[in-house]
């Protein structure tokens, strides 16, 4: 039975690594239970530990036109399906007080986007409902600065944290991941989770969408594992090419389970597992 105890323990677990991972947006149930099929699986093989994960709804789009996802009411419902079919934790992200409570009814863990990751009554919110709360990093902090975010969240109630890292603004249209990081970021006692998907977007890149360099994102990952990150955050879709969000930074579903070996054997060389 999915406990937030449970979850926790397994999260925190430096013998096993954890992975985030599922679309990037809901872009239909049918998806989202063909990709939590196969993730499932494939960690059940690796004795990975999986979380799924999915928006409801992408608020920081770089265009207006572009696709959002479902909504709250209705993304909620295919999350709670992905739950309840598969036994999975699930973790969305939420933009606002009233979509924290509510999500919370539904799902394990709330994410503040990184975007948001300054915005102290959203943090609280989410703290609030008891859930485990995964806290962005923005790309316009550096990792010292999250000692603050997590001090809100603290405050707010939330004694089960995650951190995560997605990466620092470099210029225009570029992101630069700092492995160092992901050691500063542990000082805070809470799991350290890297997103290497998101690290390797181009922000804004593409004109009315945002740009991304997948090829890069194995890369950063087995860094990130290196440097001690106890899991991976990763945005995977069947046909990257024709997700509706973030498709160019994501990694093919069919190329996971390399990406995931490739991931383990660097986890087991640093812990000595």
């Amino acid at each position: 039975m999915l406990t937030d105890s449970s979850i926790w323990k397994s999260l925190r677990a430096t013998s096993q690594l954890s992975l985030i991972a599922g679309p990037c947006v809901i872009e239909s149930e049918k998806l989202c239970l063909q990709i939590a099929a196969s993730l499932q699986k494939t960690c059940r093989q690796l004795g990975v530990f999986y979380v799924f994960k999915a928006s409801f709804d992408k608020a920081n789009r770089t265009s207006a036109k572009s696709f959002r996802g479902p909504g709250l009411e209705a993304g909620l419902k295919t999350l709670a399906k992905v739950r309840a079919e598969f036994g999975l934790p699930v973790l969305t992200d939420v933009h606002t007080e009233a979509q924290a409570a509510a999500a919370a009814e539904v799902v394990d863990i709330l994410q503040i986007p990184a975007f948001l990751c300054r915005q102290t009554d959203l943090i609280e919110a989410a703290s609030a409902t008891g859930k485990i709360v995964n806290l962005k990093k923005g790309q316009f902090l550096s990792p010292q600065e999250m000692a603050q975010v997590i001090a809100k969240a603290r405050s707010g109630g939330a004694r089960k944290i995650l951190v995560t890292d997605r990466g620092t603004t470099f210029g225009y249209n570029n992101l630069v991941a700092d492995m160092r990081a992901i050691p500063i970021l542990a000082r805070s006692g809470f799991p350290v989770i890297f997103d290497a998907t998101h690290s390797v977007q181009l922000p804004g890149g593409g004109g009315d969408k945002s740009g991304g360099q997948r090829e890069f994102a194995p890369v950063l990952a087995r860094c990130a594992v290196a440097a001690g990150a106890n899991g991976l955050f990763i945005e995977t879709h069947p046909h990257p090419d024709q997700a509706l969000s973030d498709g160019p930074n994501m990694i093919p579903l069919s190329q996971m389970p390399a990406v995931l070996k490739s991931l383990l054997r660097v986890h087991a060389a640093v812990r000595g597992v």
